[in-house]
């Protein structure tokens, strides 16, 4: 089992799921949002997972500094062209996906 966390190394949530898995000894992919963008498939699946609006997050820097709370936009567009509005982590355990905090889901996925 391998698991891909998608964040930021700055962020307490980031560090706690990859805390978690690393103390379970999880093999843990880190791939750090402010450096790369989740591939376009890699965006779809997580759409498809959780929906469009569980993924942006609107107490994020990123959002507050383009002026997000005032406009109105393409939330689709806006995530794709800034990987940091994602709310993070965003937790990768095959097709299945989590976004936020989510330790009981992941306690299931390790007990399967």
């Amino acid at each position: 089992m391998t698991i891909q966390i998608f964040g930021t190394p700055k962020c307490k949530r980031t560090r706690a799921a990859e805390r978690f898995f690393k103390e379970r000894k999880i093999r843990v992919q880190l791939i750090d949002l402010s450096e790369q963008n989740l591939s376009p498939g890699e965006f779809d699946s997580v759409k498809r997972a959780i929906g469009l609006e569980a993924m942006i997050d609107p107490s994020s820097k990123e959002y507050k500094r383009l002026g997000l709370q005032q406009l109105s936009f393409d939330l689709e567009a806006k995530l794709r062209e800034h990987p940091l509005l994602l709310m993070t982590p965003v937790v990768r355990n095959g097709s299945e996906v989590t976004v936020g905090a989510q330790p009981e889901t992941w306690k299931a996925w390790i007990s399967a």
